[in-house]
């Protein structure tokens, strides 16, 4: 109990040194069945849409027989709740299927688009392509408002952080609009990151990708995939807490999300994009904390 009582403390301290606006972002996934689960979905966005995030990103997975899944998702979000709607898509894909299904967003309202290379599952999808190509086709088809992404922890598959580097100027210099980086927890990182990224002339926003922790076990296993440092001090709060509480670990992760966002409004951030995984929970959570703060668009 103490633990928990330290945080709640420890956290309303946080917000009061916050003293910036902040604009806000989303990020889900589509659900594959449209029932009750696509009920889960709707009623979440529903609810987040109150916090006037400047947008809502759906994820895609590379495999064409599931790239609907995005699309059917977007569609079911009701135009009534005024938001701007962001899908993923990646160039994995053949360019016939991102060129349809970019002109089917675009003449249905659609004009911002998360463009990624997208992993490499199998052979069948060719390796040897790049975001900035998928970034310039898309500007052919049409002046879509595009996010790219970008990582202040190198690539896994980058050769070396220069090189990852300036695969992200090329990106913006096809004529993406801002970069949303992969989640981090030292924000030093992230900062040296901007320096230099401003360095090379990369001057559009570099959004942070804001990962709250709902489970550490789970996240443990998801870093092993990522170049994503966890501080020492992160696991020494997890290791003395009970693992099994989840309550407990979803306020130590608040604790540390609003830990985070503060120091980097104090190094002049004000975007931010939160990766919510679909639980909507924490999330609203989190945004209800910040809610002083949050912008109105």
């Amino acid at each position: 109990m103490n633990h928990l009582y330290n945080s709640y403390k420890y956290l309303y301290q946080k917000i009061f040194d916050i003293n910036s606006k902040i604009d806000i972002s989303f990020e889900f996934f589509p659900p594959k069945i449209f029932n009750k689960e696509n009920n889960n979905f709707l009623s979440s966005i529903k609810k987040l849409s109150i916090f006037h995030p400047n947008f809502i990103s759906i994820t895609c997975t590379p495999r064409n027989s599931e790239i609907n899944y995005t699309y059917q998702a977007i569609k079911n979000i009701p135009k009534t709740l005024n938001l701007n709607i962001a899908p993923h898509i990646t160039y994995i894909n053949n360019i016939n299927t991102i060129t349809k299904l970019s002109k089917k967003y675009w003449n249905n309202g659609i004009k911002s688009i998360v463009a990624l290379r997208g992993d490499v599952i199998s052979k069948e999808y060719n390796s040897e392509v790049y975001a900035f190509q998928l970034v310039t086709l898309l500007k052919k088809i049409a002046d879509f408002d595009i996010s790219v992404a970008a990582y202040p922890e190198v690539h896994p598959e980058a050769k070396n952080a220069n090189l990852d580097l300036i695969h992200l100027k090329e990106k913006i210099n096809c004529g993406a609009n801002r970069a949303i980086t992969q989640f981090f927890f030292d924000v030093n990182k992230y900062l040296k990151f901007r320096d230099r990224c401003i360095s090379i002339g990369i001057n559009v926003d570099i959004i942070p990708g804001i990962l709250p922790i709902m489970n550490f076990q789970q996240l443990k296993k998801f870093i092993n995939l990522t170049n994503v440092y966890v501080p020492s001090w992160i696991n020494n709060i997890f290791n003395n807490i009970n693992i099994n509480n989840i309550h407990i670990n979803k306020m130590i992760g608040l604790v540390i999300c609003v830990d985070i966002i503060q120091k980097l409004c104090k190094e002049g951030v004000n975007k931010f994009h939160f990766y919510t995984l679909n639980d909507f929970e924490i999330v609203y959570t989190l945004c209800s904390i910040l809610k002083q703060n949050i912008k109105i668009n």
